[in-house]
């Protein structure tokens, strides 16, 4: 088996819509790489999605990745909701348009250049990866605020 990209996913927001950040810690071979970024005006699911898609948008090549993450939103969307969505024309069951369609087909083309394998943790349990990417994600939300300050 190739070696496995660790990478672990978070994201935040003050107020839902309101600031939020995203960040994400990437391993490989005892080697870390962390990446964050905010929006001034976004949503958590959102940053949870942009975390994904630009932590695997980071790796230059094809890898083997385990992609941990909180967020049931990303994990059900990606393993459940997805196949779906794209048969639909990007609808729900109820011929609703897929929110953040946008974001789901980035993450969809991402995940294609990859073997991801993805894993959920509880959000705030002590897990070491998920809470520095929660630490990232937060400080993408105080750098987005900084950077909207009239």
């Amino acid at each position: 088996m190739s070696d496995i990209v660790e990478i672990y996913t978070d994201g935040a927001c003050k107020g839902n819509p309101g600031p939020g950040g995203w960040g994400a810690l990437l391993v490989f071979k005892g080697v870390e790489r962390e990446l964050w970024g905010g929006e001034a005006e976004t949503t958590n699911n959102r940053m949870e999605l942009t975390a994904a898609i630009r932590a695997l948008a980071e790796l230059k090549r094809p890898c083997a990745v385990r992609l941990v993450t909180d967020s049931e939103y990303v994990m059900r969307g990606m393993q459940e909701w997805l196949p779906n969505w794209k048969k639909r024309g990007w609808k729900t069951a109820a011929k609703q348009p897929v929110k953040n369609a946008d974001l789901w087909q980035q993450l969809d083309e991402q995940v294609n250049r990859h073997q991801v394998t993805w894993e959920w943790v509880r959000g705030h349990t002590g897990h070491p990866g998920n809470e520095r990417a929660d630490l990232l994600a937060n400080r993408g939300v105080v750098e987005a605020k900084r950077q909207h300050i009239v």
